[in-house]
């Protein structure tokens, strides 16, 4: 089942249009949320290092996303992924990252709220990524 973003209380993304609309994420109750922060650290060792299967999505822009992102991540941009949610698998787990967290945190919010099981946001993003020393792809 595809997430419904209008009852996973984030309705408002499909006015999503730039980075700055993302404002009103800091009215959701993330502690509550069925989703889980992970860490760089809990990342690599729970996902990269055991070679887990799992997707890594990047929710930024794709020129964001073309400036540099983690290693293995598909771009669905947060404003498109109520549309591309097919492309998220069931049957695995969901790693969403972004910038810094926060949009991340909304789109780990609607899929897990929409009953997706294994749905985690990268804590940090793609800047602690980088403040950590690890590579990106281009």
């Amino acid at each position: 089942m595809a997430p419904d973003f209008r009852y996973a209380g984030v309705q408002w993304i499909n006015n999503i249009k730039a980075p700055e609309d993302i404002a009103m994420s800091s009215l959701f109750d993330y502690q509550n949320a069925a989703h889980k922060d992970i860490t760089i650290v809990e990342y690599r060792s729970d996902f990269l290092d055991t070679n887990t299967d799992h997707a890594l999505i990047d929710v930024r822009t794709p020129f964001e996303f073309a400036r540099g992102h983690l290693p293995g991540a598909i771009n669905i941009p947060l404003n498109q992924l109520q549309f591309q949610a097919d492309k998220v698998p069931t049957d695995k787990p969901v790693v969403f990252v972004c910038a810094t967290g926060t949009r991340s945190a909304d789109a780990a919010y609607a899929f897990a709220n929409a009953g997706f099981d294994n749905v985690y946001n990268l804590a940090g993003g793609t800047m602690m990524w980088m403040m950590n020393g690890l590579p990106l792809d281009h």
